[in-house]
């Protein structure tokens, strides 16, 4: 694996983890200051507190932000690992792959509540759903890539015409 696969992770986790930081220090002003005002409501569209005001915000019952600073720490720290030519074993890669995927779909999940349901979206939270679903792209690449018979068969679908 070359290691400029790392430093794309470190990138991807670096901005999702600025973006979850910032939503979550917003989120903790909000709860110390209910008129506080996030510097990323633009406009009643554009507005991370009325997003983050929601049940939705908590879906688990303590602020979302708090999985991607979680989430996008193991992706910083397994992205140096690779650019810093540490070998890791597949089921490290099937990991970070398949917990990429499951934030794929909580982010879809909260897209669609942000769009239809509470009408408005956040501008932070864009940044951390594109870093994501890159992520789920980028890491499943190096998975499938890193099993033979995988790398094959996705090698003949992708050269077919």
């Amino acid at each position: 694996m070359r290691r400029i696969h790392g430093w794309l992770l470190v990138v991807l986790g670096g901005a999702g983890l600025y973006a979850a930081f910032s939503l979550a220090v917003d989120k903790y002003r909000i709860l110390e200051d209910p008129t506080f005002v996030p510097g990323c409501d633009l406009n009643p569209v554009l507005s991370c507190g009325s997003v983050m005001n929601t049940d939705q915000g908590s879906a688990f019952g303590f602020p979302n932000p708090l999985i991607g600073l979680m989430a996008f720490s193991v992706v910083v720290a397994l992205g140096v690992l690779i650019a810093g030519g540490v070998t890791l074993p597949r089921w490290v890669l099937g990991g970070l792959a398949g917990g990429s995927l499951l934030g794929v779909v909580f982010v879809h999940w909260l897209a669609f509540q942000s769009m239809y349901r509470i009408g408005a979206l956040c501008p932070w939270c864009l940044v951390v759903w594109t870093v994501t679903l890159a992520t789920f792209v980028w890491t499943a690449l190096l998975a499938a890539r890193s099993v033979p018979s995988l790398s094959r068969v996705g090698g003949a679908l992708w050269s077919v015409r």
